[in-house]
């Protein structure tokens, strides 16, 4: 079953009464998902952002959701003709002049809407800082996640063996700083182009 299309995106604040939602789509979307403990401890740091996307459903006239032709895009503030439900989530923490982007993740069934890129752009603006620098580690194997990082000017630049404790997979270190989007590796050390 497939869930009803959206017919808005509205990034806001992670709050702790979510936390109950996030779990349940962190543990549908995950083999090794966080646990709640992880959760509250990322949004009890005052120098991390953590951020939520909300969808409004709307339902049609009889009682039927909008089909995907009939949905409007994503970016608009939500109309109020439907309800909202929590569609995906956000954790970045800030080392130093580092900001790490943590944990991404968008309801199973909401995939491919648009939602991640929403709040990815969401955090972008929320840093503000045009120097800003951003890491995060993806599966090798993520091919759609890593498409995702590299057209938003995150770079593949190196590998971390066995990083992932479920199946040992690698990780691709991914940055994104002003000189990868402009295409460069310049200004990380040790950078070596990398792809899954």
């Amino acid at each position: 079953m497939t869930a009803p299309p959206t017919a808005a995106i509205e990034v806001r604040r992670l709050s702790y009464a979510d936390l109950p939602q996030v779990v349940a789509i962190e543990r549908r979307a995950f083999e090794t998902p966080w646990s709640l403990a992880m959760f509250v401890l990322e949004l009890s740091k005052p120098s991390g952002i953590c951020l939520a996307a909300e969808v409004e459903v709307i339902p049609k006239a009889t009682g039927e959701a909008l089909s995907d032709d009939e949905a409007p895009g994503r970016g608009r503030k939500p109309s109020g003709r439907g309800r909202c439900e929590l569609a995906g989530y956000l954790v970045c923490s800030r080392y130093d002049l580092v900001w790490h982007v943590m944990n991404v993740s968008v309801d199973p069934d909401r995939r491919r809407r648009g939602i991640a890129t929403a709040m990815l752009e969401a955090l972008f603006e929320r840093v503000g800082d045009t120097e800003a620098q951003f890491t995060l580690e993806v599966r090798r194997t993520n091919r759609g996640a890593f498409e995702l990082y590299d057209r938003l000017g995150f770079k593949g630049v190196g590998i971390r063996r066995r990083y992932y404790a479920d199946n040992g997979e690698d990780a691709i270190v991914m940055w994104r700083t002003p000189a990868t989007r402009r295409g460069l590796l310049d200004d990380i050390p040790n950078a070596r182009g990398v792809a899954p």
